[in-house]
């Protein structure tokens, strides 16, 4: 396992794959016992992982205090992620919800007792509530680093318009910098190119991948007879064979594997490593195995590696149309840099 530090406007250091603890614990109906969460948590730190993230909604609190008791014998070496926004069971209700000042002071407090912990590392607002001002939830993010709770702060499910909102009011009014967004993203899901993966790498965002395997679509494993997740509380997570674009991305996923002598499981987290590797800032893949066979079947990917024609047809395959306006700016590319585009180099770093 190799390090990361999360975005540019952070010196944080993070583990390449981050593990996702949202199968710690059963109070969902379906998860993890401690016993093989355990052996989870055990084989991702044996492999050199020290990245954990969790949320106050996971499993109804359980998994934050899963992670508590797992992290109590050297908290320093973790870097610890959770979240607020949905609250700890299925009717929290009007105040105990939503990204208000009042709801997040509430589920800090709450998230450092169940995680046995005088510090979150990185706290992120879970979800947009559509409602709430920006200048609130950063604020807020502002005086809990000032006081020590928590150290760095991350919008994870937020539209770009107010990530970016949000990461000019911290610059201009001095207070704590976003240090990252979370999105999901894999070659199921893409739709992340159009905005939020260019406006993380010009703004200098980390940005921590869930989901990299599209719900398990990425496996194979629903052409055969694994239909039970599809029907589960989490079914809008699974992506599916529904159109032909599906059909060819597995199609190709799995004769890559094949041509690798890989697993098409290690083929899809080798493509977003390799991604990684070319980003200006951290692109983090969330693991999130509910055993620790699951667990290993993803860490294999750090071995595989994929050649650049591969890459090339993974990439095409799963590519998704941008739209307006980079169609338009994609297509103006020629008469912007006065008919010889060949000849203009372009900065490293994109530019804001």
């Amino acid at each position: 396992m190799r390090y990361k530090i999360l975005g540019r406007q952070t010196g944080l250091r993070v583990s390449e794959l981050a593990l996702g603890a949202g199968n710690f614990g059963t109070r969902w109906g379906h998860g993890a016992e401690r016993a093989e969460a355990k052996k989870v948590f055990d084989s991702y730190v044996a492999a050199g992982g020290n990245f954990i993230d969790t949320a106050d909604s996971y499993q109804f609190g359980e998994s934050e205090e899963i992670v508590g008791d797992f992290i109590a014998a050297d908290r320093d070496y973790f870097v610890v992620a959770t979240k607020y926004t949905l609250g700890t069971s299925a009717s929290e209700g009007i105040s105990r919800t939503g990204n208000s000042r009042k709801n997040m002071i509430r589920s800090v407090e709450g998230s450092l007792k169940r995680l046995k912990t005088d510090r979150i590392d990185l706290y992120w607002a879970h979800f947009t509530d559509g409602m709430t001002p920006m200048e609130e939830i950063i604020r807020s993010f502002d005086d809990l680093v000032r006081s020590g709770k928590i150290l760095y702060a991350g919008l994870s499910n937020f539209p770009a318009w107010r990530v970016s909102r949000a990461d000019l009011l911290a610059e201009l009014r001095g207070w704590s910098p976003i240090a990252g967004i979370q999105i999901e993203y894999s070659l199921a899901q893409r739709t992340a190119d159009r905005e939020l993966l260019p406006m993380a790498e010009a703004l200098g965002l980390g940005a921590a991948l869930w989901s990299p395997l599209g719900g398990g679509f990425l496996t194979g494993k629903y052409r055969t007879s694994e239909k039970g997740r599809i029907n589960s509380l989490l079914a809008r997570l699974v992506h599916t064979e529904k159109t032909s674009r599906e059909t060819a991305l597995l199609d190709t996923v799995l004769a890559v594997a094949k041509e690798v002598g890989a697993t098409p499981t290690e083929v899809a987290i080798a493509w977003l490593l390799q991604k990684a590797a070319k980003s200006t800032t951290s692109l983090i893949p969330i693991l999130g195995p509910r055993t620790r066979e699951q667990l290993d079947g993803t860490l294999n990917a750090l071995n595989v590696k994929l050649s650049s024609e591969q890459i090339t047809r993974l990439d095409e395959v799963s590519a998704i149309p941008l739209g307006t306006p980079h169609d338009q700016i994609n297509g103006s590319a020629g008469a912007m840099a006065g008919g010889k585009p060949e000849l203009l180099d372009v900065p490293l770093v994109p530019v804001t």
